[in-house]
């Protein structure tokens, strides 16, 4: 299973569609690198360029909201981590109904190794929205970074009593998914499976549950298991496969997971000759 601090794997696509954050340019950027260092040099000095205009108009309180957007993006595109921080203090006081700033600058302090001041932002994004999955996702990761596990598993489970009762919301789902996440991650995983199979009962036509279980599973030797819950989760959603099951069956090596081709017709079997008979 991906490390705790690798947040592209499996268990965060579960958990999470994604935080959809501003590195807009990035595409763009990074096609550019693929066509030589000449290329990549050209295109950098034309993203510091912008960047430079950007921050005159900046500082003499000109550049518009969209203005500030891109150079927010130029910054973060040019690896400027510690301009586009402070650039993004700025945007997310002056925003705070946009939640994704807050998340951003967390995300950019975490990645200048200042942990205490992510936390800080996280805290500020939860006190105003408790339950958003992005921010108890970056709050449990950095916590379990910290050694903190303990207390990222006690906030999971205090925000999933909250989206399951009087009764289950649909924000249970990702919460469940995510606490299932840590408790495997602090050595629980049979409390994990136990959370994984409520979450599937709760939600029963949602794979991500059944796909989570195979996945535990599969980190135990339980190949077997693993294809069964892989089955169970592939027949909850007919028509077009779940690209994520044919991903995950195609890395474990269980081909027979994957979306079954049509079987070839049966040959006639020959007739029964004797030694006697003619052709």
């Amino acid at each position: 299973m991906p490390p705790a601090a690798n947040r592209s794997g499996i268990w965060t696509g579960l958990a999470a569609a994604g935080i959809g954050l501003l590195c807009l340019g990035g595409g763009w950027w990074l096609g550019q690198l693929q066509n030589g260092p000449q290329a990549a040099d050209a295109a950098r000095r034309t993203l510091a360029g912008q960047a430079s205009d950007l921050q005159q108009r900046l500082n003499t309180g000109e550049a518009s909201e969209a203005e500030q957007q891109r150079l927010l993006e130029l910054l973060v595109a040019l690896d400027r981590k510690a301009e586009a921080t402070v650039l993004l203090e700025r945007l997310a006081d002056q925003r705070p109904q946009q939640w994704s700033l807050r998340l951003l600058l967390a995300e950019l302090r975490r990645d200048q190794k200042d942990r205490s001041g992510a936390e800080r932002e996280v805290r500020q994004l939860l006190n105003l929205r408790p339950d958003q999955i992005e921010g108890l996702q970056l709050m449990a990761l950095l916590q379990l970074e910290t050694g903190r596990g303990a207390q990222a598993q006690s906030q999971l489970e205090a925000a999933l009593q909250r989206a399951s009762k009087p009764q289950l919301k649909p924000e249970a789902l990702p919460i469940g998914l995510l606490l299932a996440n840590v408790l495997q991650k602090r050595g629980q995983p049979g409390q994990a499976e136990s959370l994984l199979l409520k979450l599937a009962a709760g939600f029963p036509t949602d794979q991500r549950p059944l796909l989570a279980r195979a996945m535990l599973q599969q980190e135990r030797g339980d190949i077997k298991g693993a294809q069964e819950s892989l089955a169970l989760a592939r027949a909850r959603k007919p028509g077009p496969s779940d690209p994520r099951l044919d991903q995950v069956a195609a890395a474990w090596g269980l081909a027979p997971l994957r979306a079954p081709s049509p079987s070839p017709p049966a040959k006639p079997l020959p007739a029964a000759t004797t030694g006697n008979q003619n052709p």
